[in-house]
């Protein structure tokens, strides 16, 4: 712990690694930063388990009312052999440009890599929707206690919104849980972190349809893998084949277009902690992906500069 302190990056430390048999290690971004020159021993895994919150069937546990994550790997026994903490910030005034589009009422898709604050950013957004001047109802679907933190009352990052948090083993029912919320509880915004598969993808689908402002987050580097993503491509309206058009422009190339309207309004692609980049218009973005057009992107610099420019991408 010593160690850590002492880091000159410790308020940017993204997560503790600690694996049996090797030294404990502090990942910054920076790089890999050893806390011991003694390796982790059962002993040392058992009482850092013990200091946690319950694993669920993911592997995943927290420290109850804050907003780290912990993750197990398990031996064929199930015993566990390493621990991956991860850090949880909340972080107010995270992108300014993303803020004015949800206050426009449209739904919002988050996507992006593992690790570059998707999860940070929608925190942000559910603490301004019940408080300041958007005055909404916000049910959060916490598929891992990610957005609210563990244990039964919420981190205060996420204001006066409410949530439900997944019960064991339901994981392979979110898309049930998502109008669950709708039903039950009458939200004007659901918030879902981390939508994977094509259910919950359809569920997200119907929620929009029925009027719900939605904000969620979806793994992927750009909007183009959400297109080839099949389980997915729903999100941006679908993909289907159309012949007609082919003959039209006299190609024999197969041609793909939007089968029908986005689930959400605008995307974002954030690219890493100091970059996203925005798009106004998801339907236009993917038709012109499709087509092989030029599309306009919109860049903001969402922490540290607060600089903002319009850019051209030829994708």
């Amino acid at each position: 712990r010593r160690r850590a302190e002492a880091h000159p990056e410790l308020r940017r430390l993204v997560e503790i690694v600690m694996d049996l048999g090797r030294r404990p290690l502090a990942r910054f971004p920076s790089g890999d930063f050893f806390l011991s020159d003694c390796p982790i021993s059962p002993q040392d895994l058992l009482h850092a388990a013990s200091q946690v919150g319950d694993f669920a069937a993911d592997n995943r546990a927290g420290i109850s009312r804050t907003l780290h994550r912990i993750s197990a790997i398990r031996n064929r026994k199930g015993s566990i052999v390493g621990l991956t903490c991860r850090v949880g910030r909340s972080v107010t005034g995270s992108a300014n440009l993303l803020r004015d589009l949800v206050k426009d009422g449209g739904s919002l898709l988050l996507i992006g890599p593992p690790g570059v604050g998707k999860t940070t950013v929608i925190r942000f957004h559910i603490h301004l929707f019940p408080n300041h001047d958007y005055k909404k109802r916000v049910m959060i679907v916490d598929t891992s206690n990610e957005i609210g933190g563990d244990g039964d009352i919420p981190h205060a990052g996420i204001g006066s919104a409410r949530r439900l948090i997944l019960i064991k083993f339901v994981r392979l029912h979110v898309h049930q849980v998502l109008i669950e919320a709708v039903e039950n509880h009458m939200p004007q915004v659901i918030v879902i972190d981390e939508i994977g598969t094509k259910l919950e993808a359809l569920a997200a689908s119907t929620i929009a349809q029925r009027g719900i402002q939605l904000v969620a987050t979806a793994h992927g580097v750009t909007i183009e893998n959400l297109i080839m993503n099949p389980s997915l491509e729903m999100l941006v309206g679908g993909i289907q084949v159309c012949d007609e058009e082919a003959s039209r422009r006299g190609v024999q190339k197969t041609v793909l277009e939007r089968k029908g309207p986005s689930t959400f309004t605008f995307g974002a692609e954030i690219v890493s902690k100091t970059e996203v980049r925005v798009h106004r218009s998801l339907e236009a973005t993917v038709d012109a992906l499709l087509a092989g057009k030029v599309c306009i992107v919109e860049k903001e610099i969402p922490i540290e500069c607060r600089t903002f420019c319009l850019i051209f991408c030829c994708l």
